[in-house]
Formats: structure tokens, sequence, C-alpha cells
């Protein structure tokens, strides 16, 4: 039954071309890509997992002092059970109604019981220097990946016409540079997937998961039907704005303004000309528009290519966002902020003062206060 089953899953019409198959990458004279060759990137997944807190505890954190990174003082809330039990079981944001029955279980009044889970939260958030870490670990790998990627890529004649990606396909010898490009790369992205219960957690948290998984998975199947030319492509195009974009991070939590922004500007043109412009027309054209005038559509076609027009949505998505952060700080000559990190909540009484004033009939707005933080500057 199980033999059966692996005939019908593994047959050649479906991850192949009409006339190729599986035979096509056994061949003595030349070096394909194999699938026990594949499983080199666990031990490299465990290398990357073993020496990242090394790197952030021994170059990063001296970085960040370096460069000015500070974490501002939080409060630490009052112990009490009851709000903590609610914190943690039922709503971090708790409604009005809710304010107002733990203010009379407590003996707090509705804005110290306000206060006090606006204190709870500022401790769950990660710190700058937290960010600063995970930030200055991601710019190392992809700055060094990309270059390394352009290095292996600069002289083959498919980094300059893509179309000759499907020259002499499926038996196109697979080279040192290009194996070693696959399998870093690979262990690199289920590193970030292990440790993603364990980083800080953003808004695009979904998105992340879904782009780690199908990268995981276009770079394992393209692996095994030797898609490895266009898979190349594929990676050094997301590397090329990676790197500039931990970079801004990490001046921006530096409070570098000029130099965030700066970059930030250069990393939003390079994302725009490589995921929106070279990625879908020049790539995803060379490997779903270009294979049809040669090669009947296949299973294993439409899959790949599948993969990457989810990627392209995904692009679509952040580069919206990048668009509404560059709206924002350009105008006000602002400091760039990632929309997708959670901003800590200021626990200065003035606010809580300002919060207070806010009040109408003993209601709050949707169970927070609004802060005019510009008026309170204005007034000190």
């Amino acid at each position: 039954m199980l033999s059966w089953l692996s005939e019908r899953l593994w047959a050649d019409w479906i991850w192949f071309p009409e006339g190729f198959g599986w035979a096509d990458l056994k061949d003595p004279d030349v070096v394909l890509p194999q699938l026990p060759d594949l499983w080199a990137f666990i031990p490299i997944a465990i290398c990357f997992l073993v020496i990242r807190p090394v790197f952030e505890r021994w170059v990063a954190i001296p970085l960040a002092s370096l460069l000015g990174v500070k974490d501002k003082r939080r409060v630490s809330p009052p112990l009490n059970p009851l709000l903590e039990a609610h914190f943690c079981s039922m709503s971090k944001h708790p409604t009005q109604g809710s304010l107002e029955k733990l203010s009379k279980q407590t003996d707090y009044s509705v804005q110290q019981v306000q206060r006090w889970f606006k204190q709870r939260r500022n401790q769950d958030r990660p710190s700058k220097i937290k960010k600063f870490q995970e930030a200055s670990w991601r710019f190392t790998f992809y700055f060094f990946a990309f270059f390394a990627g352009l290095a292996t890529l600069i002289d083959k004649p498919w980094f300059y016409n893509m179309k000759r990606m499907w020259d002499n396909f499926p038996k196109m010898p697979l080279e040192a540079s290009q194996y070693w490009y696959y399998m870093i790369e690979l262990g690199f992205y289920v590193s970030l997937l292990v440790s993603v219960a364990s980083d800080v957690k953003r808004k695009d948290f979904k998105e992340q998961i879904v782009h780690h998984v199908a990268t995981i998975v276009l770079v394992g199947f393209s692996w095994l039907v030797n898609y490895i030319r266009g898979g190349t492509l594929i990676m050094l195009a997301h590397d090329a704005s990676d790197y500039l974009m931990e970079s801004a991070k990490m001046f921006n939590y530096a409070g570098w303004k000029r130099t965030c922004n700066f970059i930030f500007v250069v990393f939003a043109v390079v994302f725009i000309i490589t995921r929106l412009g070279i990625f879908p027309f020049c790539i995803i054209h060379a490997t779903l528009v270009y294979p049809m005038t040669i090669y009947k559509p296949f299973f294993g076609f439409y899959f790949f290519n599948g993969l990457l027009l989810l990627l392209l949505a995904l692009h679509i998505f952040w580069a919206a966002l990048i668009v509404r952060m560059v709206i924002k700080f350009l105008p006000g000559n602002g400091i760039v902020e990632d929309e997708r990190s959670d901003k800590e909540e200021t626990e200065s009484e003035d606010e809580d003062r300002s919060g207070d004033r806010t009040l109408k009939n003993g209601h709050l707005h949707n169970g927070h206060t609004r802060l005019n933080n510009n008026r309170q500057k204005n007034g000190r």
C-alpha cells in the first residue's frame, strides 16, 4: 500500500515536464542535487540556534551600548493577584465594564486599575535592547548572505538573462557555491521558525510564519527538482533589502533619527525594486510565463509558482506598510516607527491626569484613556 502511494505521489508526470523524470537527476558524470544532501540544513540550523545567543550576548549588547541604545525605566505595578489573574486569563485590555467591576473588587479607583494594566502591559513588552539584539543578528546574516549570494551568481549567464535558468533542464550541474548558499539559507530560515516563539511578537506575526514556511518549502522543493538556478535568484532578491531594513531598525532603537530615516528610504526603494519589480516581472516571468512556451504545464510547475505568488502577495502587504511609514515620517521629519511593533505606553503621572480629564460621566472611551501628548509637552 505504501509502495503504491509512493509511486503515485512521486510520479514523473506530477513533478516534471513531459519527457523528463527523476531518472534524469541520476547521472554519475554530473553533480546533481540529491535528497540525502538536503539534510545538511539540520546541523546548520542547530549551529545558528547555538551561535545566536552567543552573538546577541557578546556582540549585539556591546554594539548597542556603543550606539547608545537605552531602555526606559519601567514602573512595576503593585502586586495584586486578582488583577494579575484577569490580565493572564481574561484580557490585557479590559473593557470599561470590567474596569469598574475590578475597581469594586480591589478597592482601587477606575483610574488606578487602568494604570495597573498599563504598567503590567509594559512589563511584557520587549525592551529596546532585546529588539536591537534580534535586529543585529538578522542584519549580520542578511548582509553576508546577500553579498555571498551575489558573488555566487555574478558570473552566471542566468543572472543577466533569467530565461537561461532553464538551459539543459533538468540536468543542470550543481556547483559547490550553490550548494552551500542553499543549505545556509535553508538552515537560517528553519532556525527563525524554531525561535519564533521566543522572538519579539509583531503585528504581522502570522504573515511572518507563512513567509518562513513558504520559503522553507520553496527552497526544499526547488532543490528536489533542480530548480536551483531560479531558487538562488529568489533568495538573492529577498536578501537585497532585508539587511537594510534590519540596519534601519538598529539605528531606530539607538535614536539616530537621520541615519535611520536615510537607510529606511534606501530600503524602501530597494524593496520596491526587488520585491515588486524584479521578483514578479523578471523572476516569476521566467518561472511562470516563459516555461509555458517550451513545456506543457504540470503540477510541479503550478506548485512552485503558487508559492512564488504567495510570497508576492506578502510583498504587496509589506510594501503597503512601508509606504505608510514613509508617508508618516517624511512630512514631519520624524523618526521611522516599525508599524508592526507595539509601542510602549507612557507611565507618567501627567498622562494619567490627562487621561482622567477625558472621562465623561465616569466612563472611559472604549475602555482606554485618550492621551493628548502634544498638549502636555507644550505645557511643560
